[in-house]
């Protein structure tokens, strides 16, 4: 297990791997590649949810199938009842006044990530993400030629956003703010004063607010999420990002949403016309069933989440890791500065020694050299086997 196999026929060895560390997408990959080498890999990489899709989504979506509505084209912004219920959902749960014009149903979040970047952002404009974050941010704002400004956040504040780093780094060229909540690496939730911040800052300055709230229904108590569009003045400002993928576990069935004002997601599906045209028929059937159908599931997962989270905190704790509290998401974002390996290496160590797949924090920004990412997406044995393994290799080399 001392080469890393990233295509087919391509062997990388770790000097190698190193070379593309600071390509958060390409290492991620390279590592999964690796780790579906492993027989008994225990994969704690991706961020795509093991639970099964609710079972009247599969149902709703074999009746479309039979019944034949699932053969007709949807229109390029996406089926009518399925944006309406978006709206609906966004109204009465989000507080976001929002009506099925506003919205626009993309092929999962990281489409309309991509296509709202390159609608938004001209060259030369400048938008400020917060660090870490996941490469998928770095990767359209690239390819829209605009240029990333990165907001610094800390572990004592786990993770949240300082106002007072946002208003420093602030220019004539500033176009936009990214807010992640809950955060995809640090499983940080923005709090309601941050969030207030925010808004104010970005309507004194006249900013565009872009909100991924992907992972919006994975809170833990005590902390609350707050949607930004929803507060004074900031409807007409603010780009919401949803979706389907962590909230019920239908990552494969690429279903997400962009919800703005209604100029805006028409200039959204112009570009989209252009280039995917309308997601699957039958995926927006599923998803119209697991936002009109019973909501018992997802208290159902969050619970599931819940326990693997204690474990994980209590594991990682007894090996002598520190983290940001995870307030959301299935992630824990920890330091494992105290096992003298740098993350990098300590994740390629754990990998070929304990046949446990963890991202390094490098793969989510450049300066994390001692962070790990760990996705809580096993069954609570696999998690202990995985732990279990993890102190044994790091007994041996400390």
């Amino acid at each position: 297990m001392s080469k890393l196999v990233t295509a087919p026929g391509s062997i990388v060895a770790p000097d190698e791997l190193r070379a593309i560390a600071a390509d958060g997408t390409k290492l991620r990959y390279a590592l999964m590649d690796l780790a579906s080498k492993i027989s008994d890999a225990i994969v704690l990489g991706r961020g795509d949810p093991d639970l099964d899709t609710p079972a009247h989504v599969i149902s709703a979506v074999r009746l479309a199938i039979l019944d034949g509505r699932a053969d007709v084209a949807a229109p390029i912004s996406g089926l009518s009842a399925l944006r309406e219920a978006v709206a609906n959902k966004l109204r009465t749960q989000n507080l976001i006044p929002t009506e099925p014009d506003d919205v626009l149903i993309t092929d999962g979040g990281q489409e309309a990530l991509y296509l709202l970047m390159q609608t938004l952002l001209n060259p030369e404009d400048e938008i400020l993400v917060p660090d870490p974050r996941y490469s998928s941010y770095d990767e359209a704002i690239h390819h829209a030629g605009a240029r990333m400004v990165l907001v610094p956040t800390y572990p004592e504040d786990n993770f949240d956003l300082r106002s007072t780093e946002i208003e420093k780094r602030i220019t004539p060229k500033t176009k936009a703010i990214l807010v992640i909540s809950p955060s995809n690496p640090t499983a940080a939730v923005v709090g309601p004063a941050s969030v207030r911040a925010v808004a104010e800052i970005a309507c004194r300055h006249n900013l565009v607010v872009i909100s991924d709230e992907i992972y919006e229904k994975l809170i833990y108590s005590p902390s609350v999420q707050t949607s930004i569009a929803s507060l004074p003045g900031m409807y007409e400002r603010t780009i919401t990002l949803g979706g389907f993928s962590k909230t019920y576990a239908m990552t494969g069935w690429r279903v997400g949403y962009v919800a703005a004002p209604a100029d805006f997601i028409e200039m959204l599906a112009a570009v989209k016309a252009s280039t995917t045209g309308a997601i699957s028929t039958v995926s927006q059937y599923a998803a119209l069933a697991a936002l009109t159908g019973s909501q018992d599931i997802v208290a159902e997962y969050h619970e599931i989440y819940s326990r693997r989270r204690s474990l994980i905190l209590g594991g990682l704790g007894e090996m002598g890791f520190t983290y940001g509290n995870p307030q959301g998401a299935f992630f824990v974002y920890t330091n494992a500065v105290s096992s003298g390996i740098p993350a990098f290496e300590l994740s390629y160590l754990l990998l070929k020694e304990a046949h446990v797949l963890i991202f390094p924090g490098t793969a989510f920004g450049e300066k994390w050299v001692d962070w790990l990412r760990i996705a809580y997406l096993q069954p609570e044995d696999q998690l202990a086997l995985a732990l279990d393994r993890m102190k044994g290799v790091l007994g041996r080399h400390r």
